[in-house]
């Protein structure tokens, strides 16, 4: 069984009078599909799996719906970062003890703190405020908005709900450090990333990333031959940003793709790439890229068009 149960998704489907459901998971819970599927097809239902990738909620499974597959495409895993017409967005909760926050508190040098954190633990946003109110630190949670819709949430292209706490100093709860980095950027406040799983916490600066992006922005320096990737994904399409970014540049040319990877990138033969899909894959992926791949804000920092000092995260808004 769905590790959160079904039940409440039957519901759902039976209210909205399906008959053929598409059911998409990103990677971590692909294993789960079978579970799923087995309870759905014992309520009555016809079922499909999408077995593509897929890294969030701008990665739906559009097709399933658009080729009559199915009339209703549940997605696992996320929040929804638009609206879309038969679409059922199924988050999944990650708990985990609370009092884990201690670790974080030596490290806290303000009494009033942004509070943020991912999908997964933003429903244990209320019991951490209780937490570190509890502890002598008053929280800044920002409402839910936009890309990220539940409180407190930030997502890897969408740093809102830090930037919107105002805050000096900020929380991140969650695990990596590239929201954290992200957070530091675009807020320029002190910030905390604790992994409540491992119980580590430790104080992000962004001085590592910003020296790696700047050799990279050299050595596109002078590039000739320039791809503007365009992705096809449901909510990482930015075509006006890229056909602004290519009219910056003579030898620049729109690029459509699914899935950014590097032996297609390798094969097209560009001298570097301008990402406008996912802002993660310019910073988390450039290791595997043997071309440059820039933002569209370090594009433009090459162009002329904006200054070192005005570098910031790329995000989708």
């Amino acid at each position: 069984m769905w590790l959160s149960g079904t039940s409440d998704l039957i519901e759902k489907l039976v209210r909205r009078g399906a008959h053929k459901v598409a059911l998409q998971f990103p990677e971590g819970l692909k294993r789960q599909a079978a579970f799923v599927t087995s309870d759905l097809k014992d309520a009555g239902f016809e079922v499909i799996i999408s077995g593509d990738p897929c890294y969030g909620a701008c990665d739906l499974a559009l097709d399933t719906l658009a080729y009559g597959d199915a009339d209703v495409l549940v997605h696992f895993g996320h929040a929804p970062v638009d609206e879309r017409e038969n679409v059922i967005f199924e988050p999944w909760t990650v708990d985990f003890d609370i009092p884990v926050l201690e670790k974080a508190l030596p490290l806290l040098k303000e009494k009033t703190v942004g509070l943020v954190t991912t999908v997964q633990h933003a429903p244990l946003i209320p019991a951490m405020e209780t937490y570190l109110f509890s502890h002598g630190h008053e929280c800044r949670v920002a409402d839910g908005t936009g890309r990220t819709p539940l409180r407190g949430q930030v997502l890897g292209c969408s740093f809102a709900a830090a930037k919107s706490t105002g805050a000096g100093e900020i929380l991140f709860v969650g695990t990596g450090l590239f929201h954290p980095i992200g957070i530091a950027l675009v807020t320029k406040a002190r910030v905390i990333a604790l992994d409540p799983l491992t119980g580590t916490a430790q104080e992000v600066s962004a001085d590592a990333l910003l020296r790696q992006r700047f050799a990279i922005m050299e050595k596109a320096r002078g590039a000739q031959h320039i791809g503007i990737i365009v992705s096809t994904k449901s909510g990482q399409q930015r075509r006006a940003l890229a056909e602004r970014l290519a009219a910056l540049a003579p030898g620049a040319v729109i690029v459509t793709m699914r899935e950014v990877n590097p032996d297609e990138l390798l094969n097209l033969g560009f001298d570097c790439y301008v990402n406008t899909a996912c802002p993660r894959l310019a910073c988390d992926d450039q290791v595997r890229f043997k071309k440059p791949v820039l933002s569209p804000q370090e594009f433009e920092i090459l162009c002329g068009v904006r200054t070192w000092d005005d570098y910031m995260i790329d995000e989708i808004v």
